[in-house]
């Protein structure tokens, strides 16, 4: 874990390494202050000597100001070292998590995701920042200070040995149990915000079923149980201070009552106690430092491992050495396909798929509920890698393809259509980076989304906020259609991306697809039989096989189950369902 969050220092490793040689300078510092306030005392103020208080006071004032010039560089360079660690500990989460497959991101949720970038990495941030300070500082501090102790008496030392034994004996028993809490605190951290973005999403449905009590109570349960947690462990934590003070004060006795003694008996002078005194009292404030350090590591420790996590994810899929970057046409072939969701489950979604697609056919796909109509089609695309058998483009098995390459000539209407904040024309060019105006418009009136674009006052420039919410189902899918239309892709896969659109305009996209692109190979899942009865082939998907493949006319006199669907639908039944 350690390994893998502090590879992402990168460029604020020298800032990192500075911090604490301006620290170690500002200890050295502060350290010779108590040694000259007893110089002072014993040579200038017991002697009478006016001239020696003047010269030791001089130094006193230069090593000051040496030790506040020192902390505030440290302070500079903690503060840009912790933040820009923060900062490229996220940047490496995104860019790792935009190379995840499918199978990849099912692994985590996303209130999950959100928590690691957000709350776990400020607790790293300030974690690191006390990790270059503190815990250089308050170790070099507690050193610095016994040696100048055992300089001036070793006698007298040997009260802070039994305290440090007795201190780091309990901060231990301390962490070690804050330490499960901890990881149990944040794994309610992502229920919280899970139960905010389901309830921000799905606002709209919250309302209309009245259902904001129920909401609320749901939230209040979550954040309760983050409450009790946090209590738990902040509890275990609170030992920390009395233990501490417990061991301040018995020192502070300790030193009085035998440093006393010792005076005395003339083997301890007055100012020696005196910086005695002083440099107790640095080493107790460094343990009191170092138990914070050991707190915030405690608390950063579970963020720590969660944002390995996401970072150590290695991404199922990844590109071939001499990969395919063009594929020679549209024709696509299944051979023997098996495929899960969870390799080596044993439960396939798909048994020996064995399918032949020509370039440029229309496909037809129709199935029930958990047929594996949206599995089939990911395929292509390689959204996911088959179990047994492969799945060839263009006479090349996808495997063999630059990820980025086959994208750009599969094209793929996704089941949940998805447009993001910015103009229409900026989601448009999603598709294609550098489209003009003109090809924007092309692709809009092949996906009849220009009837309604026209009709917003600033037309092709209106903004689309997050989600698409501002504009209808129906509109939402045109647009994703005309997006993937202008990638000019060799294969048009459309899952079930036409459900919200009467059956006029998808009869009209359909038939643009026929005289635009008549050599791009089409798939079309539907639950509509209108929507796939003129494909060239319609395929008839059953429990993960394939039960039918032909055209419309044949399925009618041989496939039951086509049949089933079809005389459901023309007798007023309603949509066959989705996959």
């Amino acid at each position: 874990m350690i390994k893998t969050l502090l590879a992402q220092v990168k460029e604020y490793r020298n800032v990192s390494l500075i911090t604490p040689v301006f620290t170690a300078l500002e200890v050295v510092m502060e350290v010779l202050i108590p040694f000259v306030t007893a110089s002072i005392i014993d040579k200038g103020i017991e002697a009478g000597d006016i001239g020696q208080i003047y010269f030791y006071g001089g130094i006193m004032l230069v090593i000051a100001f040496l030790s506040l010039f020192f902390g505030v560089m440290a302070g500079r360079t903690a503060s840009k070292a912790s933040s820009g660690f923060a900062a490229n500990l996220r940047d490496g989460m995104y860019e790792n998590i935009q190379k995840f497959s499918f199978s990849n991101i099912d692994k985590f949720s996303t209130a999950g995701l959100v928590t690691r970038m957000t709350t776990d990495v400020t607790n790293i941030q300030m974690a690191y920042q006390m990790c270059m300070r503190i815990a250089v500082r308050a170790p070099l501090m507690f050193i610095s200070s016994m040696v100048m102790c055992m300089f001036i008496n070793v006698k007298l030392s040997m009260i802070f040995l039994v305290a440090i034994l007795v201190l780091a004996a309990a901060l231990f028993l301390i962490m070690s149990h804050a330490t499960k809490t901890f990881s149990k605190v944040f794994r309610k951290y992502d229920d919280l915000n899970a139960s905010v973005q389901e309830n921000v999403s799905g606002i709209r449905v919250v309302k209309a079923f009245v259902r904001e009590d129920y909401e609320k109570e749901k939230f209040s349960k979550a954040a309760e149980n983050l409450y009790r947690l946090f209590v738990k462990a902040e509890g275990l934590l609170t030992l920390n201070s009395p233990v501490m003070m417990l061991v301040v004060y018995g020192c502070m006795i300790s030193l009085s009552w035998f440093g006393a003694r010792f005076i005395v008996a003339g083997s301890l002078t007055t100012g020696e106690l005196t910086s005695m005194f002083s440099y107790v009292m640095s080493m107790l404030m460094s343990l009191m430092m170092l138990s914070m350090v050991f707190v915030m590591i405690t608390m950063s420790a579970a963020s720590g491992q969660r944002i390995a996590e996401v970072l150590e994810e290695k991404p199922d899929l990844v590109n071939p050495e001499g990969a395919i970057h063009e594929a020679a046409d549209g024709s696509i072939d299944f051979n023997h396909v098996d495929f899960s969701y969870k390799h080596g489950s044993g439960e396939d979604t798909l048994h020996d798929i064995d399918l032949h697609i020509r370039s440029g056919e229309t496909i037809g796909i129709i199935g029930g509920t958990g047929s594996g109509k949206s599995s089939l089609v990911n395929l292509i695309s390689r959204l996911y890698d088959v179990d047994r058998g492969s799945v060839l483009v263009g006479g090349r098995d996808v495997r063999a393809y630059d990820m980025e390459a086959l994208r750009n000539q599969v094209a793929v209407v996704l089941q949940k259509n998805v447009l993001f904040s910015g103009t229409i024309l900026d989601n448009l060019r999603w598709g294609k980076e550098d489209a003009t105006l003109e090809e924007c418009k092309e692709a809009c009136e092949q996906a009849c989304a220009d009837e309604f674009i026209k009709r917003f006052p600033d037309g092709y420039d209106t903004w689309i906020e997050q989600g698409g919410s501002n504009v209808s189902g129906g509109q939402k899918q045109r647009l994703c259609i005309a997006r993937a239309l202008l990638k000019k892709p060799k294969i048009l896969i459309l899952d079930d991306s036409t459900s919200a659109v009467d059956t006029a305009t998808d009869a009209k996209i359909r038939q643009a697809f026929a005289k635009k692109i008549p050599g791009t190979t089409k798939l079309i899942i539907a639950q509509r039989i209108s929507s796939v009865q003129d494909a060239d082939r319609i395929l008839v998907l059953d429990g993960g096989r394939v039960n039918g493949f032909d055209t419309h006319e044949r399925l009618l006199k041989t496939n039951e189950i086509y049949r089933d669907i079809y005389e459901t639908q023309t007798q007023g039944g309603g949509d066959f369902d989705e996959a």
